[in-house]
Formats: C-alpha cells, sequence, structure tokens
C-alpha cells in the first residue's frame, strides 16, 4: 500500500510524540532539522528509525538515515519505500 505524504507526515509527527511527547509541529519548518528541533540524541533517533520501520512496514537501513533528516525528506523516503510496484 502506498504511503502519502500525508499519511508519512502524521507517521512521524506520531513517532517523534512518543519521544518528546510535548513536540510541536505547527510551526515546524518543511526542510527543519528534526534532530537539532526535538533534541534527539542517538539512541532517541535510532528508536525513531525503529518505529519508523515497524509502523511503515519497510526496512530502513543506516545508509537511509540521512533521509530521515526533515520532515520533507522523511515523508519522500516513507512515500517512495511504501509505493507499490507496478503490475506487467
Amino acid at each position: 500500500m502506498t504511503m502519502t505524504e500525508t499519511e508519512a507526515r502524521d507517521l512521524v509527527v506520531r513517532e517523534i510524540r512518543r519521544i518528546v511527547p510535548d513536540a510541536e509541529f505547527e510551526d515546524l519548518a518543511p526542510d527543519a532539522d528534526l534532530r537539532r528541533t526535538f533534541e534527539l540524541d542517538s539512541l532517541d533517533f535510532l528508536g525513531f528509525v525503529e518505529m519508523l520501520a515497524k509502523d511503515a512496514a519497510i526496512r530502513i537501513d543506516e545508509e537511509d538515515y540521512p533521509e530521515l533528516a526533515t520532515m520533507t525528506s522523511c515523508q519522500r523516503l516513507l512515500s517512495s519505500r511504501t509505493a507499490t510496484p507496478p503490475t506487467s
């Protein structure tokens, strides 16, 4: 099932709020650094990645971590990884 960018954003918000319950997203710039904005240390970020992978039912490797830097890049990664391949 293909995840829309809105669904991807909602998932990112939900997972960050599991780590930072009072996280505010209303004024978050699409290209703001998520780790810096929400003060995610290495363990918090790893937990965030694991929860995203589990809930999106996708594999996220360490090489993909740079793609999880901003809301925009997270949405792009989640949408592309959940895209249903065309049938032939």
